[in-house]
Formats: structure tokens, C-alpha cells, sequence
């Protein structure tokens, strides 16, 4: 071989052996900055799931496609007015149940300021015989206060109803009375509307029929002892917890069991002070609302006065829950 002919082969080795080193990065241009950037998890509602490496050979990079919106944890749709008890009660003894017996939490689906809100699908199946009111119609406001907790500002809520010439409807617990006898002959001396709302405030659907006839029957014995009086035969169950047997063994007793159309988180302490149950009662007046409040909130007892005067602005008069019919 001439020194030509071995100058020419050495040149044509060194040739493909750089063609060998450069071929990655002429073949595919993005490649090493892919190797390179590990992608990073995003932070989010919802965390992206960082990808693993793979030893298949890697396909021309595309770009990462880039969500419009970052997802949000998916929330149940809630009714405008939340299908909870106006108390937060327990179920946890309740046993898995069929029939008359399936418990239920009474709530109300709010609408505009003005409408008639929506009620509990089980309403439509109640008979004749089944006794229960939840709201009235025309101008009439029926506000009724239950006293199943903490009794307190009760004068502040006295003076309240008397210097606005309001009538209120009160469902009391025998424990209260027991433990606070002036309490109710104050109300009674006022000429409020006094209803049964059981001895101990205890959920009906954790009772027998025994005990449920029991809470009912010693109430109405510690209110005739200490006003004379038979009580009205008008009810509410604690919580607002029933189930259509309760029901019908209430009603059986001779009872209207009074629900509401109106009611607040007033178990809990307002953010706002007494302005949220103004707010929450004046933003869903309609014709014939059957209001709850409780007299454990301080906001309630601090607002009354207030709420009382305006609802009569709107034209409206203050009802006894005995005008209402099932």
C-alpha cells in the first residue's frame, strides 16, 4: 500500500468515528436538555403526578400541554339553604333502618328573598293523620323560639317582644322548666304561645316508643303543675330529627308537630354579631314564614328588637302557631 492509499483510509476512520460522538445532538436537538430537566411536580389543588424515566428509547420531545384552569377539589352541590338540623344532633346509635323508621333531619331549600322556599321530598307522602305544619300564608310572620339549651338575656328578650306588641311562640324543654320554673311563668304572664318540646331535648330516633310517650307525657305534667294550665297540643321534635313512625305516634298523642321555613346557625357563634340573624331572616321573609330561632344566642336576643320592627315595616303581623293547619 502506497502512503497515499494509508493517508486516505486513516482519514476515512477519523471521519465516521466523529460522525459516531456528534450523532446525538444532530439527530435530535432537544435531547440533552430532556435528560437534563427533570420535570417538577406542580404545585396545586391537585398535585401532578411526577412521570418515571423509562429505558425505551425516548420519542421526539413535544410540549408539555398546559391546563386551562388548575382543578379544584370537587365539592357536593349544597342547596341554598344547607339540608342540615337546625341543631347539629348524633346519629351515631342510630341503626341501619328501613321503612317508617328511616330517620330524617328537617331542613327547608331557601329561594329569593320574597319565595316560599322548597321542603323535604317525605313531606309530600305525609297522610292526613300524620298532623305537622312548617309554614302558613298571607302576611303572617310566626316566630318561634326554642329553649332547649342555655336560657339566656331572657329580659332583654321579654322587653324585646312586648315593646314591639309581638307574640312569639315558645318551645320549652322540661329540664328548663325544671331548673328555671320563673322562666316560664314570665313567658306564660306575657301571653306567649307555650308548646311541648319534650322533658330531656333528647334525639327521638334513639328512643322507644315507651320512652318517646314518657318525654312527652312528664312534660305536660310539670307544666300544668306550675301554670294550673293544660299545654297546647303543638310540638317540636329536638333537632329536628323524626321519622314517620315518630310522627305518627306524636300525632296519635294528639299533637301538630311544627317544623320551620326559616332557620340559622345559631348554635354557633355569629361572625358578624347580631347583624347575621337579621341578615338571615330578613334576606328569606315570605308569606306565612315559620321562623326558628333559639334562645341560647346571645346574637339572636341582640337583634329581636331589631328583627321584630322591620318585619312589621314589611307589612307583616306576628301569628300563634295554633292558626296553622296541616
Amino acid at each position: 500500500m502506497t502512503s497515499i492509499t494509508k493517508s486516505a483510509a486513516l482519514l476515512i476512520v477519523l471521519s465516521a468515528s466523529l460522525i459516531g460522538c456528534a450523532d446525538k445532538s444532530l439527530l435530535s436537538p432537544d435531547l440533552s436538555q430532556s435528560q437534563n430537566n427533570t420535570p417538577q411536580a406542580t404545585t396545586s389543588a391537585v398535585a401532578t403526578p411526577t412521570p418515571k424515566s423509562t429505558v425505551k428509547p425516548i420519542p421526539k420531545p413535544q410540549s408539555t400541554p398546559v391546563p386551562s384552569a388548575t382543578p379544584k377539589p370537587t365539592t357536593a352541590p349544597e342547596p341554598t339553604a344547607t339540608p342540615k338540623p337546625a341543631v347539629v344532633g348524633n346519629f351515631s346509635k342510630t341503626k341501619s333502618v328501613t321503612g317508617d323508621r328511616v330517620p330524617y333531619s328537617w331542613y327547608y331549600m331557601k329561594k329569593k328573598t320574597g319565595q316560599v322556599p322548597d321542603f323535604p321530598k317525605e313531606t309530600k307522602s305525609f297522610t292526613e293523620d300524620q298532623k305537622a305544619v312548617w309554614v302558613g300564608t298571607g302576611k303572617k310572620v310566626y316566630l318561634t323560639i326554642d329553649a332547649g339549651g342555655p336560657l339566656i338575656e331572657v329580659d332583654l328578650m321579654l322587653k324585646s317582644l312586648k315593646e314591639n306588641d309581638v307574640k312569639a311562640n315558645f318551645f320549652i324543654s322540661g329540664n328548663n322548666i325544671k331548673k328555671n320554673p320563673e322562666y316560664l311563668k314570665k313567658v306564660v304572664a306575657d301571653g306567649h304561645f307555650v308548646a311541648n318540646h319534650t322533658m330531656t331535648h333528647n334525639d327521638f330516633n334513639e328512643m322507644t316508643d315507651d320512652q318517646i310517650r314518657k318525654e312527652i307525657t312528664d312534660f305536660e305534667a310539670l307544666y300544668k303543675k306550675l301554670t294550673g294550665k293544660e299545654v297546647e297540643k303543638y310540638f317540636r321534635f329536638p333537632y329536628g330529627h323524626y321519622n314517620l313512625h315518630n310522627l305518627n305516634l306524636v300525632s296519635s298523642m294528639g299533637y301538630t308537630s311544627v317544623f320551620w321555613s326559616t332557620a340559622m346557625r345559631d348554635w354557633e357563634p355569629r361572625a358578624n354579631g347580631a347583624e347575621d340573624p337579621y341578615n338571615d331572616i330578613m334576606n328569606n321573609l315570605h308569606d306565612g314564614n315559620v321562623i326558628l330561632m333559639h334562645q341560647g344566642s346571645l346574637e339572636n336576643m341582640q337583634a329581636l328588637a331589631r328583627i321584630c320592627k322591620e318585619i312589621k315595616k314589611k307589612g307583616y303581623e306576628f301569628g300563634i302557631v295554633s292558626e296553622l293547619h296541616s
